[in-house]
């Protein structure tokens, strides 16, 4: 997930994605919790995509 594609969302939109991206990281955690997780990194890159829009977000707030 770019940046870019981020900003072309609206807020709303926004607030959707953050709440998936937000379950998914709940889910994976829970999976690391467990030992079924396989692939690690996707923890991180959930992570990153949160912190991606969360950024979006407060920049569309400012503006």
């Amino acid at each position: 997930m770019k940046a870019s594609d981020l900003r072309s969302k609206s807020e709303a939109e926004l607030k959707t994605e953050l709440n998936g991206l937000l379950k998914a990281q709940f889910g994976l955690r829970m999976q690391l919790a467990t030992q079924q997780l396989t692939n690690t990194s996707q923890l991180k890159k959930v992570k990153k995509d949160i912190a991606r829009v969360k950024t979006v977000l407060t920049e569309k707030g400012k503006a």
